[in-house]
């Protein structure tokens, strides 16, 4: 993780929260104190859920840790992607044209935001 310029958190959402394994780690990598590895770097938050509201109960209480661990989360552009078990095929390729444009457009932002914010 140290030798990461970025961090890009890509996370279902388990009760209007983020997986208890992604905590933990947070949580583990954040010690000891003052010595977290993810600290200053750059990060971005995308959520995928089955249901319609898309991980936003998660990425937003991501968010709000990640101001703790003092890791910048890119504001813009927002990524929740619901409806998530329908856009793949049995294979895992992605079917949806305009979702595949999303994503792109997302990291996009996501390598410009990097590129302005990581230390050298």
């Amino acid at each position: 993780m140290s030798a990461a310029d970025a961090v890009l958190f890509v996370t279902p959402e388990h009760n209007r929260s983020v997986p208890a394994a992604l905590k933990n780690a947070l949580d583990v990598g954040s010690r000891p104190y003052g010595k977290s590895a993810r600290s200053g770097k750059p990060g971005a938050v995308f959520s995928a859920s089955p249901g319609a509201i898309a991980g936003f109960g998660a990425n937003h209480h991501l968010r709000q840790s990640l101001v703790f661990l003092n890791v910048p989360a890119m504001a813009q552009p927002e990524a929740y992607l619901g409806g998530a078990d329908k856009l793949f095929d049995a294979t895992g390729k992605l079917t949806s044209e305009g979702t595949r444009k999303f994503l792109q457009e997302f990291m996009q932002a996501y390598a410009a935001w990097v590129e302005a914010n990581a230390k050298s």
